[in-house]
């Protein structure tokens, strides 16, 4: 299924319960602080398809999980964690969901694309290559 929003056709997405709860607190909280992204982070929110808990769709991006994806307009594929906020590391690859492109990566499953816009205005797409689940936490040595 795709619809239709602010004149740009957006694919289906998924979300597992906790991600959907979650997110959904953040998106409040952050609406003071950072009103545009936190405006289009609700808006897939409210667009996406949330899982029954317990269940997790595979191939999809949710918090904590690599994703591969392709910059449709230059080509130049990047592989990033998707993460809070707190744990955000551009240096490490670990981008934050309540940025622009967290955003348009949240619940997207490989193989779709979606278009979005840079904190600079500029338009941009991209396609989910490959997703790999989160890894378990490490744990530490005793």
């Amino acid at each position: 299924m795709i619809r239709k929003t602010a004149g740009s056709l957006k694919p289906r997405i998924s979300l597992t319960a906790t991600d959907h709860a979650k997110l959904s607190a953040l998106a409040d909280a952050a609406s003071h602080t950072m009103p545009e992204v936190a405006a289009e982070l609700a808006e897939e929110l409210d667009r996406a398809h949330v899982l029954p808990k317990g269940r997790q769709s595979t191939g999809t991006v949710c918090m904590g999980c690599e994703v591969e994806f392709r910059d449709d307009v230059t080509g130049r594929v990047q592989t990033v964690t998707l993460v809070y906020p707190n744990e955000a590391d551009i240096a490490k690859g670990r981008i934050s969901v309540l940025t622009p492109i967290g955003t348009a990566l949240i619940g997207l499953p490989v193989g779709k694309s979606i278009d979005w816009t840079t904190r600079t205005g500029e338009k941009k797409r991209l396609t989910v290559l490959q997703v790999r689940e989160p890894a378990a936490p490490e744990r530490q040595p005793a």
